[in-house]
């Protein structure tokens, strides 16, 4: 049987069905229509620093760590590490892998079995008139091996279990964007984190202002200096700004929230620890990856490019179903009791299944193979063209930020510049109390709408990061344990 398996294994080198080819790199060689400068504006202050793109820089694994900051890159490792969301895609992936081992064995290599058993006779003589006296009880033997071998001859199983590792190498995909989908959603929390304590220590301070305003409102009222309209003017400005700071508070709590649970943990379990602007640093220079180099680096897209080479295989798969299939079968063992030896008993056969009439329903299964490929070649363009457009709407906004925060940044210095010349009149006589009190709550205000395009430029540094691919390709064999070799291999 072995032996005529190796003979005919040459008649197996036919496979039907298209050979996979990878899609081919996008000829475009930038991302937006117009050209972008080669740097931001820059401004004085936190996270004012003019960023710069270097498209010869890469992406390093650990992107995070690039903001400079203890509590974040804890944060981070610790949801790398505690995340129900990859134990569960571990755990796809491994069923995946285990299918492909599972049928590979199972139709690659010939199928052995073997059977044995023992079973107490006893003949009685009697019952067939013989006077000789009855033999002693004996136990009958039985005992062989069977193998069978389908031939692949036209390369149904070979596409069969191209289509699994593909099946299995979309899981890696999934797995590394999730990974990068974590690790960014931990970021982004981070930031909202340390933009809402600015804000809230920005809005309490307004409000003790405000207080301070209407308690001298509340004097001059008293001393006949002012009316009460002007008392109940400044209990409706505290009130406002009052009303502003619970849902700052409400919103900080859900973040914290969700770190925790991102972390892996419950929220009563756990307490966040605080991340502020002060303990971020903003990226100076952001890679830029080539478009053609973008198709290899993002998750979402090598996974699209499974999904395509998944369905390129079951088109084979089909096509094989209308070939003959051819079956081997060979067994031996023997025969004998506890008495006397048996013989020896061996059989070799071979079997033949043709479809020979489905009313087309083999060729139908085959067009629907095509066409499922042609649907996944379509979704692969889209999952490339909405990567595009994630990069060039982050490098737009980068730029943007950047100017908004400057526009703001002038605005605070103004301010700031204001309430020091509001402080000399005060202590002049030039300025009553109140005038004094007005310049630093605008002060204030100008340095609480500066927050906004702060958090936004952290915030599409990290997009940018996870938009390129989050360097999953530079991660060092230990921290990807989780990860097959397939996904750590460079593209």
């Amino acid at each position: 049987m072995a032996a005529l398996a190796t003979a005919l294994l040459p008649l197996q080198g036919c496979t039907v069905g298209p050979k996979y080819h990878p899609p081919a790199p996008p000829s475009v060689t930038t991302y937006t229509s117009q050209a972008l400068p080669s740097k931001t504006v820059g401004s004085s202050g936190s996270a004012g620093e003019p960023q710069q793109f270097l498209s010869s820089s890469d992406v390093p694994a650990d992107w995070w760590t690039l903001f400079h900051s203890a509590q974040l890159d804890s944060m981070v490792r610790e949801a790398l590490d505690n995340s129900p969301t990859l134990a569960a895609a571990t755990a796809r992936l491994r069923q995946a892998e285990d299918e492909v081992r599972a049928r590979t064995g199972a139709t690659r290599y010939p199928t052995i079995g073997g059977n044995a058993s023992v079973e107490g006779e006893q003949l009685n003589l009697d019952a067939y008139g013989i006077p000789f006296p009855n033999p002693l009880p004996f136990a009958l033997l039985n005992g062989s091996v069977g193998i069978t071998y389908a031939l692949d001859l036209f390369g149904g199983n070979r596409r069969l279990i191209e289509s699994l590792r593909a099946q299995a190498a979309y899981e890696q995909w999934q797995l590394e964007g999730a990974r990068l989908m974590l690790a960014g959603n931990v970021v982004s929390a981070a930031i909202r984190q340390a933009d809402l304590h600015s804000q809230i220590h920005l809005t309490e301070q307004v409000i003790a202002l405000r207080q301070k305003e209407l308690q001298i409102t509340e004097s001059r009222y008293r001393a006949g200096g002012s009316s009460g309209d002007d008392v109940r003017s400044q209990e409706m400005l505290l009130a406002q700004a009052q009303a502003s700071l619970p849902p700052l508070r409400q919103q900080l709590d859900i973040v914290n929230d969700q770190l925790a649970v991102l972390v892996g943990a419950s929220p009563a379990d756990v307490s966040m620890p605080a991340v502020n602007f002060d303990s971020l640093q903003l990226p100076r220079e952001l890679p830029l990856s080539l478009p053609s180099s973008l198709v290899r680096q993002r998750p979402d897209i090598r996974a699209a490019e499974s999904l395509l080479q998944q369905a390129s295989a079951c088109i084979g798969v089909a096509a094989a179903n209308r070939y003959p299939r051819i079956t081997l079968s060979a067994s031996g063992g023997g025969l004998g009791t506890s008495l006397i030896s048996g013989g020896d008993i061996w059989n070799v056969g071979a079997g033949l299944a043709q479809p020979l009439y489905n009313g087309g329903a083999l060729r139908a299964e085959q067009r629907k193979a095509e066409t499922s490929y042609d649907e996944a070649a379509s979704e692969y363009r889209q999952t490339v063209l909405q990567a595009f457009q994630q990069v060039a709407d982050t490098l737009y906004a980068i730029g943007n930020d950047a100017k908004t925060l400057q526009s703001r940044t002038e605005a605070a210095d103004q301010a700031a510049a204001a309430y020091e010349i509001s402080v000399q009149r005060y202590d002049a006589g030039g300025l009553s109390q109140l005038g004094l009190l007005e310049a630093q709550r605008l002060k204030l205000q100008t340095a609480l709408d500066r927050t906004e395009p702060v958090a936004s430029r952290y915030m599409d540094s990290a997009i940018l990061f996870e938009a390129l691919g989050g360097g999953w390709w530079n991660r060092s064999p230990v921290s990807s344990a989780l990860v097959s070799k397939t996904t750590t291999a460079k593209p």
